[in-house]
């Protein structure tokens, strides 16, 4: 038996590398896997940036020296418990955001299918706000608060869109209607609390990574890592699913169970990021899209697509402390510039339909 890389040979929708054993191989798409490292580089490139500025000046060599550990004391502090959470969380929250938008996207076979827009953002917000200010809340509670409110979100959604059959469209529709619902709820939640409790409250829902500091950030990236190496069992389900649910059922897909557990992951991605950051938009809905554009594939590459989420929103969190001049949360960034495409994505939509019908 053969083992090791195996040739590139040419399939459907490009060439593809098998790696692996006679039995046990996966595909990989040649040019994805390209993007995927041109990816790892830009963030690998971001991280030491994000590490080597701030208030405390270093040199690069100081950030490259402590990570290599040559380097101790105050330098070592600055870099590593001061710094790096909060660039770990922007990889690592960017990919959760990334491969949920995906997921969502791919089941709904809409490109405007993101969890801020269709409103589960709103809902686990809701149910972390819920957790916070009736129980007080620890990060777990946090946690526990945000994926129970995301889930039942999803679940409203998907029981006012369910018509013989899931619409995209009709998804999407509902899921605005859920998201501006949710999101005046929070608000009223909000004038409820006492000042104190609001004002954090209010900047944790600004999507923010203020706030990302060792002790939380570690435990929700080990959740969000452990989420997104679980996600590739379900990816070739996921491939069928955008073909439909007659096809996918005709494949041997069970299309309920495949697409709860699908649902189930991608809520729970949004549920860690927004326990810690607070809902950030347009990452899940841009990310899908962009990466889909760079790897030239019919489907939404997973990989691909948490290289470009991690490499967006490290790069909008680089934007908010350094280059505007008062330092902003993060989901400002990600709004103005997600509001720019989401602009040019209706746009094309609407072209591309015209042209569809004529």
């Amino acid at each position: 038996m053969s083992t090791g890389s195996r040739p590139v040979r040419r399939a459907a929708g490009g060439r593809r590398l098998v790696l692996g054993t006679d039995r046990r191989h996966v595909a990989v798409g040649v040019r994805e896997a390209a993007v995927c490292a041109a990816a790892a580089l830009v963030v690998a490139t971001l991280a030491v940036v994000g590490l080597w500025l701030g208030d405390f000046p270093l040199r690069v060599d100081e950030v490259l020296g402590v990570l290599g550990g040559r380097i101790g004391g105050l330098t070592r502090t600055v870099v590593l418990e001061w710094r790096l959470p909060r660039v770990a969380a922007a990889v690592a929250f960017g990919a959760a955001l990334g491969v949920a938008g995906a997921i969502f996207q791919t089941i709904t076979r809409n490109p405007l299918a993101s969890p801020d827009i269709i409103g589960l953002a709103n809902g686990s917000f809701s149910g972390m706000l819920v957790a916070l200010l009736l129980l007080g809340g620890g990060w777990h509670l946090l946690m526990l608060g945000s994926l129970v409110g995301g889930l039942l979100a999803a679940l409203a959604i998907y029981l006012l869109a369910y018509r013989d059959g899931l619409s995209g469209f009709r998804f999407i529709v509902v899921g605005v209607g859920v998201s501006s619902m949710l999101a005046a709820t929070n608000t009223w939640l909000l004038l409820r609390a006492d000042l104190e409790t609001a004002l954090f409250a209010a900047a944790w829902g600004a999507g923010s990574l203020n706030t990302a500091t060792a002790e939380v950030v570690w435990p929700a990236a080990g959740v969000v890592l452990a989420l997104l190496a679980v996600t590739p069992l379900w990816a070739a389900a996921l491939a069928q699913l955008e073909l439909g649910d007659d096809v996918a059922a005709a494949s041997g897909v069970a299309v309920d169970r495949s697409r709860a557990i699908l649902v189930l992951i991608a809520v729970a991605l949004v549920s860690a990021v927004t326990t810690v950051a607070g809902p950030i938009s347009f990452v899940a809905l841009a990310a899908p899209q962009i990466a889909r554009r760079l790897v030239r594939a019919p489907g939404l590459p997973l990989a691909a697509t948490a290289g470009v989420g991690a490499v967006l929103l490290l790069g909008a969190d680089l934007v908010a402390q350094h280059v505007i001049p008062l330092t902003v949360p993060v989901g400002v960034v990600t709004v103005t510039l997600g509001g720019g495409y989401l602009l040019w994505l209706l746009v094309h939509e609407i072209r591309r339909t015209r042209w569809s019908t004529s």
